[in-house]
């Protein structure tokens, strides 16, 4: 029996324009049914609230429907090609509904159904297309509450039948419409949890709060489930599966499915960890990893670069609900072109299949249930059963985990041979410095010391780089603007210092640090700029040679001082012998030139000639380098000499010798 015959609204018109063809599913929120657009002559898909969903007063209604209609804005806004397009919203019959594109599909319920698992590729197909249209909504700053596979549409593509997942074209709907329900039933009700609860994310539970990494969470559930069949948790109450959400981690799905690679195991664990900074921040992000995961996985085929095109057309997304229609050619390529009729038929073969097999196992019941044995066979089933059960449900939630040991302060080394010994294995995050921790001891671990892990799992370390230090980088000749910021961008404070004269670099420019260039100092450390004056306004004159008095009245004219240090040497006395600063050097008035200054030859003694005869006594001081000059008697004896015997004389002083 078609169970449509009894829905009043079969056959009605809706807002003068569209006329209701058939039931296509209901929902928890909304029932959808086929319609025809008789203004544009086309079929869409309307989706119509339940009577349960709406508020009882009339003022709440009214607020309700403002909310409804709010969201089918946005929603209406959001043009993907993974996305269910939404025309046009309205009111019947007092109660909100969507008017949506048409897809000629099934949910990808239907095929779960169907096929039970997918294998990873056609897994990861279907969720790089479902992420693609979550991405997209969560850039226009909706979150859909609602991700599982009921509002996921697969539609095969043209190229491939029931078994050929991967060419299928994927479509999310329902954005927002969780949101507007919950809106509503909090004021009716207080707060209540509109989500499907084998599907929902820990904080949605706990707290009331979703984001973009509430999806995340919904949409790894999913992924887990196309891998393995089933999803993470089950209960008698959907209570006890919210809470198990909350208190429980994923499980790999490899736990499930021994063959699937860890890869995929990776994906689902970060997509699905319990605290939300821990996920990927968005469905763009989650997408990001799924392709990555397609390619290390050797996904590289022609069907992998088809579906890639298509995401890449627009920015990655996030996928919600339930109805598919078709979209332009021109928004597709050829391969992704939907048949246009006999959607409807292969959903009755399925429906007239699944009456037979219901009316052979209802005549399977009968026959066995009819005899004692029979009884008893099931009851010892259903024990045995049980008893699985329980030892399974002992293993999956406790058995198979242990703790985390306590790894943070231990040296890399320590904590490897700690890991080793507890059988866990390691990986690292990237490393950070810290001022207290030494270098490479750990910092922190995930998860932390006594937190669950299951036996022999990951443990990731993030290791210190020890305190923070840098070299003052080398900025001497640089503009004073650019050494800023070159010493800002390297985590140090800048102190601009004194300005001196510089006879080589122009103003402005820095001609040191405190502390030097190559000093290293901690982040925030100062760092003080010398900066040039450019070169100093009075010249240096060229000073050495002369003497002593001459070299001070040139100073004295250039308002220089000078400043003399009498030195040996056997230049004349006050003789100018060196200059500092050298000559050509720019300084500011009043500077002190240092000027080294000779102390003349050192002195000989004369020595004693008087008495001898005035040619020997000529000869006597010639050898020793004295001129002589004799007076009166070249040919007499010495009776006299100047200067007299014994006394100090510079050399080559003339000595005067009177002979009688």
């Amino acid at each position: 029996m078609d169970t449509q015959v009894a829905d009043t609204l079969l056959g009605s018109l809706i807002d003068g324009r569209y006329r209701i063809r058939g039931r296509v599913a209901r929902g928890g929120m909304a029932t959808v049914y086929t319609a025809t657009d008789e203004r544009l002559e086309r079929t869409v898909a309307v989706k119509i609230i339940h009577p349960t969903q709406a508020p009882e007063t009339r003022a709440r209604m009214a607020g309700f429907v403002e909310r409804f209609t709010d969201e089918a804005k946005t929603i209406a806004r959001l043009t993907h090609p993974n996305v269910v397009a939404v025309y046009d919203q309205g009111t019947h019959a007092g109660l909100p509904y969507l008017v949506m594109e048409y897809v000629r599909g099934r949910t990808l319920r239907d095929v779960l159904t169907e096929r039970r698992r997918l294998n990873p590729d056609e897994a990861l197909a279907i969720a790089e297309q479902m992420l693609a249209a979550i991405a997209a909504a969560h850039r226009a700053g909706l979150v859909h509450r609602d991700v599982k596979p009921e509002n996921v549409l697969v539609a095969e593509a043209p190229t491939g039948g029931v078994a050929n997942l991967v060419d299928s074209v994927v479509k999310v709907a329902d954005f927002g419409l969780a949101r507007a329900v919950e809106a509503s039933a909090e004021e009716e009700q207080g707060n209540q949890l509109m989500a499907t609860v084998a599907y929902v994310a820990p904080e949605l539970v706990t707290e009331g709060r979703a984001d973009p990494r509430t999806d995340v969470y919904s949409a790894g559930i999913v992924l887990f489930e196309m891998l393995t069949g089933r999803v993470p948790y089950d209960g008698d109450r959907p209570v006890e599966v919210a809470w198990q959400h909350v208190d429980r981690d994923v499980p790999a799905p490899s736990t499930l499915v021994p063959s699937l690679p860890t890869a995929l195991d990776d994906l689902v664990g970060r997509a699905t960890r319990r605290d939300p900074g821990g996920r990927p921040a968005d469905a763009g992000a989650l997408l990001a990893e799924v392709q990555v995961a397609r390619d290390d996985l050797g996904n590289s085929n022609s069907h992998t670069a088809v579906l890639r095109k298509v995401s890449d057309e627009t920015t990655p997304m996030a996928q919600p609900t339930m109805v598919v229609a078709a979209v332009q050619p021109a928004q597709r390529p050829a391969w992704a072109r939907l048949p246009e009729g006999g959607g409807q038929r292969p959903h009755r073969r399925r429906a007239v299949e699944q009456e037979g097999l219901g009316a052979r196992l209802a005549e399977l019941r009968t026959r066995v249930m009819g005899s004692p044995r029979g009884r008893l066979a099931v009851a010892a089933a259903v024990v045995v059963l049980g008893l699985v059960a329980a030892v399974g449900g002992w293993w999956f939630g406790v058995g198979r985990y242990t703790v985390a040991p306590q790894l943070v302060s231990l040296t890399k080394t320590e904590a490897e041979a700690q890991a080793n010994r507890g059988g866990f294995t390691l990986k690292y995050a990237d490393p950070r410095y810290d001022e207290k921790i030494p270098k490479d001891s750990v910092l922190g671990q995930q998860p932390g010391s006594a937190a669950r892990i299951l036996k022999g799992g990951t443990i990731t370390l993030t290791l210190s780089l020890g305190p923070e230090q840098l070299p003052v980088p080398d900025v001497v000749g640089k503009e004073f603007e650019l050494a800023q910021a070159e010493l800002t961008n390297a985590k140090l404070n800048v102190v601009k210092g004194p300005s001196r004269y510089d006879d080589e670099l122009p103003a402005g420019v820095v001609m040191a640090t405190t502390p030097k260039v190559g000093t290293v100092v901690k982040p925030g450390a100062k760092v003080t700029l010398i900066l040039s004056k450019g070169r100093a306004p009075v010249t240096v004159p060229n000073l050495v040679g002369k003497n002593l008095t001459e070299a001070r009245t040139i100073l004295g004219q250039l308002g220089l001082k000078a400043v003399e240090t009498y030195k040996d040497s056997d230049k004349p006395r006050d003789e100018i012998l060196g200059q500092s600063p050298a000559d050509g050097a720019g300084v500011e008035k009043g500077t002190e030139v240092k000027l080294d200054v000779s102390k003349g030859p050192p002195q000989v003694a004369v020595p004693r000639v008087v008495d001898l005869p005035c040619q020997q006594a000529k000869q006597v001081l010639e050898s020793q380098g004295f001129p002589v000059n004799i007076q009166l008697n070249p040919n007499g004896v010495a009776r006299f000499q100047n200067p007299a015997e014994n006394t100090p004389v510079p050399p080559g002083t003339q000595v005067t010798v009177t002979c009688l």
